[in-house]
Formats: C-alpha cells, sequence, structure tokens
C-alpha cells in the first residue's frame, strides 16, 4: 500500500519558515532546526516550495536552473543534510516541480530566443503574430494580459501563462520530455521521496493553437475573470501520456516516490482523470473543497462526489491553504476560534490525505501587507482588488519575542510579521486547551487507529448544518457549523476529542449534544 495514504504531509514556503543566517529570510538550514517541532505535531513528509536559483520575480516558481539550490536559500549539502536528518525523524522530503515553464534566465530558453534555428527553439513555444499584428491567439495569462509576449530579435510571440519572464515549456517536443525524465531521476536518487507537480493539468497545449471559446456564467469564478473557457491550453488528454511517463518513474524506486498534482480544476471528474488507472498522480489536490464555502451542505456534497468519482482505487488528498490563496482562519472561519477548530477536525479527520500549510496549526491568519511592502507580483498587478498572495505567506510565528523565533530581534524579515505575540508555537505547545495541541492530538488519533487512517467513511444523518460522518463503523465526527446548538440522536460512546478540549473523555448516551461551532470525535465503542 502507498505510504502517502497514511501520511499527513506539510507544505513549507521555505522563504517563511525559519531564517538560520540572520539575513531575514528562511533557508533550509531553519528547516532542519525545526523539523523537531514537525516530529513532534506527527507530520510524516514535507514539501518544500521550489529551492532552485531564480531570479524570484515570482518567488521561485521561475526556474532558471532545476538540479540547482538557491544561494539564498541553502547548498546541495543542506538538501543532503535536510533529508538525512528528516529521515531520521521519520519524515520523508517532497520537493516542488515546475514544468509548465522556465524563467527567462534559464540558459534553455536563453539558448531558445538566441536565433530562431537554435536547437532549442522547439522547447519553447513560439509563433507569428496574426495579419494584424496581435498575438497568434486569445489565451490569457492567469497573472492578467495577453499570455504572449513579441519577441523584436526573432520577431515572433512566446507563450506565458503566467509572467512575461515564465515562458511556457513545449511538452510536444520529446527531448523536453527527456529532460525532465532526468531531473526527477536526479532528485529521487538523492533521496526525494516525492514531488508536487505545479499547475501539471496544463502543460500540454493545442499544437494548432485554437482560440479559447468565452467564459460561460456557469464557469467558475477563475474562467469569468480570464473570460474564456481554457478548452485548449489546459486539461488536454495528451497531459496524461506525460503523468503516466512520470510515474512509471516514480514507481522504479522502492519505496515508490510521490507526485502530487496541483490540479487547478473545479470538475471533478476532470480531477478523478489524473489518477488514471493508478497509474498517474498519486495524489491531487481537490480545488472545489480548498475553495468551498465552511457550510455542511457545500462540504458534504464536495466530499460525497469526490468520494464517487475516486471510489475506492484512488485516494483523496485534502487541504484549507497554501501559499496561493488566503489561510483558511482568514478566508473561511473569519479568524473566529471555534470555526478555525472545527476546520482542522475536518481536515485530519476526512478519508484521505490531510495537507497542513505551515502556521495551520497554530491557526496562524492572513498578515496585512500595505502596497509598499508587497514582493509578489499579482498583489502589485492588481492592487487594491486583492492584495495578492503575500498576507498567506508571512513568517511562522514560533515565539513572541521580536523576529517571532523566525528571525534575529535586529533582522527585517523579507515579508512583515504576522500577529506572534499573541498567536505563536510557544505560547501554544504546552497549553493543553490551544489549537496546536487539538492539531497534534487529533494527528496522533489517526495516527493510533487504523480506522482513522483508512477505513471507509459513511455519511452520519443529522439536524441541519451539522456534519457528520464515520470511520470504520466505530468512531463518529460530528462539526456543528452553525450559530447554534444542535444534538445529533442516537450516538453513544465516549467523546475522545473535542474542539472544547474539557469534554474530552465524556460519556455520551443517547445524543451528542453540540454547541455552536464545536466539533468533536467520539468512539462508539467506548
Amino acid at each position: 500500500m502507498a505510504w502517502w495514504r497514511d501520511a499527513v504531509l506539510y507544505q513549507i514556503y521555505v522563504r517563511s519558515f525559519a531564517d538560520s543566517d540572520g539575513d531575514g529570510v528562511g533557508d533550509l538550514r531553519g528547516v532542519v532546526a525545526h523539523l523537531d517541532h514537525l516530529a513532534w505535531l506527527g507530520v510524516d513528509a514535507i514539501w518544500l516550495s521550489p529551492i532552485h536559483p531564480s531570479p524570484n520575480e515570482d518567488w521561485g516558481y521561475d526556474v532558471a536552473d532545476y538540479l540547482g539550490v538557491h544561494a539564498e536559500l541553502g547548498t546541495q549539502r543542506d538538501v543532503d543534510a535536510l533529508i538525512d536528518e528528516a529521515g531520521r525523524r521519520g519524515i520523508r522530503v517532497l520537493l516542488d516541480l515546475v514544468p509548465n515553464h522556465t524563467s527567462d534566465r534559464h540558459e534553455w530558453f536563453v539558448d531558445a530566443r538566441s536565433s530562431r534555428a537554435s536547437h532549442r527553439r522547439d522547447w519553447y513555444v513560439w509563433a507569428d503574430g496574426r495579419a494584424d499584428g496581435s498575438p497568434p491567439n486569445n489565451w490569457r495569462s492567469s497573472f492578467g494580459g495577453p499570455a504572449w509576449s513579441y519577441d523584436p530579435a526573432t520577431a515572433q510571440w512566446y507563450l506565458h501563462h503566467f509572467l512575461s519572464s515564465q515562458p511556457d515549456l513545449n511538452w510536444w517536443n520529446t527531448e523536453v520530455r527527456g529532460a525532465f525524465d532526468a531531473i526527477l531521476r536526479h532528485w529521487f536518487e538523492r533521496g526525494v521521496a516525492g514531488m508536487r507537480i505545479d499547475v501539471c493539468h496544463m502543460i500540454v497545449k493545442d499544437r494548432e493553437l485554437r482560440d479559447n471559446p468565452p467564459a460561460t456564467d456557469d464557469d467558475p469564478a477563475f474562467l469569468r475573470m480570464l473570460g474564456q473557457r481554457q478548452v485548449y491550453d489546459s486539461g488536454l488528454p495528451e497531459v496524461h501520456d506525460v503523468l503516466r511517463r512520470w510515474r512509471r518513474i516514480a514507481d522504479a524506486y522502492e519505496p515508490s516516490r510521490l507526485l502530487l498534482g496541483e490540479t487547478y480544476v473545479f470538475d471533478l471528474a476532470e480531477l478523478a482523470s489524473v489518477y488514471g488507472g493508478g497509474d498517474e498522480l498519486g495524489l491531487a489536490f481537490n480545488m472545489p473543497f480548498l475553495f468551498a464555502s465552511f457550510d455542511a451542505p457545500t462540504l458534504r456534497r464536495i466530499v460525497a462526489e469526490t468520494e464517487a468519482r475516486l471510489g475506492t482505487a484512488h485516494w483523496p488528498v485534502w487541504t484549507l491553504s497554501n501559499h496561493d490563496v488566503s489561510r483558511f482562519p482568514t478566508r473561511c472561519c473569519e479568524d473566529e476560534d471555534g470555526k478555525l477548530r472545527c476546520a482542522l477536525l475536518l481536515l485530519i479527520g476526512l478519508r484521505g490525505t490531510p495537507v497542513l500549510y505551515y502556521g495551520d496549526e497554530i491557526g496562524m491568519a492572513d498578515t496585512p501587507v500595505p502596497f509598499e511592502e508587497l514582493r509578489d507580483p499579482v498583489g502589485k498587478r492588481f492592487w487594491p482588488a486583492t492584495p495578492g498572495r503575500d498576507p498567506a505567506r508571512t513568517p511562522m510565528q514560533w515565539n513572541a519575542a521580536p523576529g517571532a523565533g523566525f528571525t534575529t530581534p535586529q533582522s527585517r524579515p523579507w515579508l512583515r510579521l504576522g500577529d506572534h505575540a499573541t498567536v505563536n508555537v510557544a505560547a501554544q505547545r504546552d497549553d493543553p486547551a490551544s489549537v496546536l495541541r487539538l492539531c497534534r492530538d487529533a494527528i496522533a488519533l489517526r495516527r493510533a487507529h487504523h480506522e482513522l487512517r483508512r477505513g471507509d467513511s459513511t455519511t452520519v444523518d443529522g439536524p441541519p448544518g451539522v456534519l457528520a460522518w464515520r470511520r470504520g463503523g466505530r468512531f463518529v465526527f460530528a462539526l456543528n457549523l452553525t450559530d447554534r446548538d444542535a444534538a445529533l440522536p442516537a450516538i453513544e460512546g465516549r467523546l475522545l476529542l473535542g474542539s472544547d478540549r474539557a469534554r474530552d473523555g465524556e460519556a455520551i448516551r443517547g445524543a451528542l449534544r453540540l454547541r455552536r461551532w464545536e466539533g468533536v470525535l467520539v468512539d462508539a465503542a467506548g
């Protein structure tokens, strides 16, 4: 059985996790220094944001060398030390792979744009413009504007679905596929346990570069914002050929390496398709769940459809925050303690693999970042309509001291600190009623009981606004996602874990009473 089915994963945005040398930027040695916290929490694997050399126009997602390490973040030796030290604690290390595009400073693109006759010209997507001088088609960049930039030196347009400094690779080119085979093998042989694959659903583009049709009122908000449906630049059938190719490489290692896909799709049938016949992705992020409104009917519907689409052959993965979206305590919990505790119980209690984003375990919220301090190109471009992604990327809050334990008191962090005086690891670690201890204890129960890791999941009927499900026939999770008290009938057993820790150990007879925004785990055999 795949190791990741039992695992709790934890995403680390390296620049914001821990600064070991006082330059205000988190680094790999900082991650090593805090592995004991992750082991104590119960984490089984960590996924690192890109660590490769980059001009940082998109903060590492514009890769200039897939085999190197960015000097601000560390060295190859630091990577080896992290893999080794994490392994000593039973923690695996995943890296971020960015296959859709490179930096325009990558040697591949420098060569490609040097001449139309360059050997690597076809490694990227180039095209002539229309007769009127406009771009080759109507495709739009996810970061705003056309997905094409004109290169005057070679008198052609190149494709970029993000910044103009992030040219898209041509995945019809067999040499590009071979280059990424070598990249995967390089890191797998170094001991990396898997890859989180950035926008893996859109790496292959229509060979004919046909225009996308307009978006409709029924499309997700993201497509309505683009103004078009991504029929020809996302979700093409040939993506599955690449995923199967990578899976063969991953399965050649013992244990098999994990392929975790960023699948930014809102059709759960399309999400299920990237698992293939068990020969493509091992896990695929569930965007409908991530962006769902935090109410029982919506969550019940998404979880039920996910279970139905994936069946028993494939394994769900659940997350509530990441480096691209507002943190869940702010986005869906209005920074209310009861709501965020229910959210953590939901995340850890569902059948599947939970992924925590650094700071989730202490209920870290978004940190407002003024325009003059923004580092994110999305925030700069769309201000003030959106603050961009920086509010969810601020430094980890380790303690209440100046620097928050992230950096030295004298250093200026690369992004401003959040409310570390009241929300931090040190203040919560020894408090049995804290969010951190709730998260840790929920993970410990999951690890202790097979039914909470791999047991089936069935819906438990309850009053409106209560989300309840049974795991493995023995355990019942119940979340009251309303502002009023509620009761779940015909529940008996022992309350193992409650968002109100004073209820732990309580005997339940006949009915389970829940206060507003309260969540519990009940052992029905207790």
